[in-house]
């Protein structure tokens, strides 16, 4: 009997040690010192994901992981996607981490401005996104903002979210807009939206830029814009080779094609947008500044100055062609002296 006791002891002991010796193990930092990425595929069975960890050696023993796993029970499910383990993890940090789906958050960013063909680009040329787009959306169905999204997502889920995005602006702001604007629809404030994106990418004189094109809508001027007639010869898919939509300077012949978004031949909004705009060009050509200027040109800083008489403006005109002279000067002085 002492004999049977003992032996029962030395097993409890054991069971105790072995254990403390588990707990010991399945908290204790890995040797891994780096960040590791670690991929779980839909439907992979726990089994494979612990022999994966093990061969990778982000852990030490796969039994004890899946000892642990079942321990938790039904909840401790692993969800599918991609980890980033980190450095030092220990199987139950990383156990945790795959329970609670903590996948890496990749993300895309679209500027504002772009045409949907240039978006449908981007998305492609996105690694981690999968699948194609089937059709380019419609131009200025998109918002522009930064995605994330999770390995494997399609590109076509982006592409949804973005007209979402768009619906949501839509939703939130359109009852909200200005009583006397010179457009009635959502599609035709977009349109304006887009032609304000394209003029200027600083913000804070969108509402400006937008108060002058609602100014000529209304006195029916055209909006006599060079985004509008770059688009009627792109069709919105630009050469993208660093030397603008175009390849090369819009010139003046380019002004007499005959096209409905040539806004210097044809008087009031074109058929579509011409772009996607963003948020910020939207809520400008919503509720635009309430001013008098009919036209606007480069100041030569990036920015615009603004004139309300065509003398005022000829003059500012006149300016911008001094200071663009000069610079050319400067440019081509500076590159003979750097090839001497």
């Amino acid at each position: 009997m002492k004999r049977m006791l003992s032996l029962l002891l030395s097993a409890l002991i054991l069971v105790a040690v072995g254990a403390v010796y588990a707990v010991v193990q399945y908290k204790q930092p890995s040797q891994s010192a780096q960040i590791q990425t670690f991929e779980i595929a839909k439907g992979q069975g726990s089994r494979q994901i612990a022999a994966d960890l093990e061969q990778k050696k982000m852990i030490s023993n796969q039994w004890l992981f899946l000892a642990a796993l079942k321990i938790k029970g039904a909840e401790a499910t692993l969800k599918a996607g991609e980890y980033e383990i980190p450095a030092r993890a220990s199987i139950k940090d990383i156990q945790e981490q795959l329970i609670a789906g903590k996948v890496v958050q990749r993300k895309v960013t679209i500027a504002e401005g772009l045409t949907s063909f240039e978006v449908v680009h981007i998305l492609e040329q996105t690694q981690g996104l999968d699948g194609d787009v089937t059709d380019i959306p419609a131009e200025g169905s998109l918002l522009p903002d930064t995605y994330h999204f999770i390995l494997g997502e399609s590109r076509q889920e982006k592409i949804d979210q973005m007209k979402q995005a768009l619906a949501e602006i839509r939703q939130q702001y359109w009852d909200h807009r200005d009583a006397d604007l010179p457009f009635s629809t959502w599609e035709e404030a977009v349109t304006l939206a887009s032609i304000v994106e394209k003029e200027t990418g600083i913000v804070s004189e969108q509402k400006t830029i937008a108060g002058v094109f609602v100014n000529r809508l209304k006195n029916g001027i055209p909006l006599q814009s060079d985004p509008t007639v770059i688009y009627a010869l792109t069709k919105g898919r630009p050469k993208n080779e660093g030397q603008g939509p175009l390849g090369r300077r819009l010139l003046s012949k380019d002004l007499e094609i005959d096209s409905p978004y040539n806004t210097y031949k044809n008087a009031g909004l074109p058929p579509t947008p011409i772009a996607n705009p963003g948020k910020a060009a939207i809520l400008a050509v919503l509720n635009p500044e309430k001013n008098d200027f009919i036209y606007f040109v480069a100041d030569g800083s990036g920015g615009h100055v603004f004139a309300k008489t065509l003398a005022d403006h000829n003059r500012n005109v006149s300016e911008w062609r001094k200071m663009r002279h000069e610079k050319n000067n400067f440019d081509t002085n500076n590159k003979r002296k750097i090839e001497k």
